[in-house]
């Protein structure tokens, strides 16, 4: 396979609009239950923030050395000064809309001994005065941008991802998108959908065999006018269905340790690829590297360039 053109990748602009999320995390010791419930002990012996939802796109592609550019929501609250702060730090342009109302999307993991004990989720919708403030945003960037990617983790910051794809079309922009819920009519004319297995049976059913799964990922790939769609299948590998037909990649995990943004590092590796102008089996062979790496760390995580190659 080529190498991965990192001179091309550092003059490419993407910008990933989507739901962004803080992800906290607390680690500790268990040693012992507690005596108000037959519950384990953690005591806290270090906290750790990190972007998560789109804001994780965004940080993999910064770290694979492309620029990147995020807009999404926040309330005017800890967690969202904290998205402003990481994503500064990580070297992210962001175009962060300030929803007064909203509590910012927050989930928070309690660790004991590396082993995730418990998760909280935050998550409030955004109000409607905040997503035109969105929309306004996105229609006034995505014009500067080599590659538009959505990121939809359905909290309600894509909305309306019917007039983003429509106006990175008529501005000739790729649109990549990491998709939620089984109705592709929202990502109609989209360059590249990616649903996981299970996002896949969602929208069009089982199937029983690698040829009865052609036929229907090529049949939802016309009906909605998209260029390519990419199915990634766990210890299966991923598989991408365009117009020149089906192209695979075996999975290449060597130890799967944690799979929570694996999906994120694999659709911003993607980006960087078709922004630099690679095709979609090149495309799919690095995006493949990279989530077989960020599979093997703890939590929401990142790959490098440097690390794929």
């Amino acid at each position: 396979m080529d190498s991965f053109p990192l001179e091309i990748i550092k003059q490419k602009k993407i910008l990933v609009i989507g739901d962004l999320m803080l992800d906290r995390y607390w680690f500790g010791e268990v040693d012992r239950i507690s005596p108000e419930a037959p519950v384990p002990v953690v005591r806290v012996a270090r906290r750790e923030d990190r972007l998560g939802g789109a804001a994780n796109v965004a940080r993999n592609i910064v770290a694979m050395g492309a620029k990147a550019s995020l807009l999404g929501i926040v309330g005017l609250d800890e967690a969202g000064g904290q998205i402003q702060y990481l994503a500064d730090e990580a070297g992210i342009d962001p175009f962060l809309i300030q929803d007064q109302s909203l509590h910012t999307t927050l989930k928070m993991r309690v660790l004991g001994r590396q082993q995730q004990l418990l998760r909280i989720d935050f998550e409030y919708p955004p109000q409607s005065s905040a997503l035109q403030m969105l929309d306004e945003k996105a229609k006034a960037l995505i014009a500067q941008h080599d590659v538009l990617v959505l990121s939809d983790y359905a909290k309600g910051a894509l909305n309306h991802v019917e007039a983003m794809i429509a106006h990175a079309v008529e501005c000739n922009v790729p649109v990549l998108v990491d998709p939620k819920g089984d109705d592709y009519a929202r990502y109609s004319h989209a360059s590249l959908v990616t649903p996981n297995r299970s996002e896949m049976q969602q929208a069009v059913g089982h199937w029983d065999s690698e040829e009865k799964l052609s036929e229907l990922a090529q049949s939802l790939r016309k009906k909605y006018g998209l260029e390519a769609l990419l199915i990634t299948r766990s210890e299966q590998g991923m598989t991408l269905f365009n117009e020149q037909g089906r192209f695979h990649e075996d999975a290449r995990a060597q130890e799967v340790f944690d799979v929570s943004g694996a999906g994120d590092t694999v659709l911003a590796t993607l980006a960087v690829a078709r922004a630099a102008g690679l095709d979609w089996p090149q495309a799919i062979y690095w995006a493949n590297k990279a989530g077989s790496i960020v599979v093997g760390k703890l939590g929401t995580s990142i790959v490098s360039a440097e690390e794929l190659l």
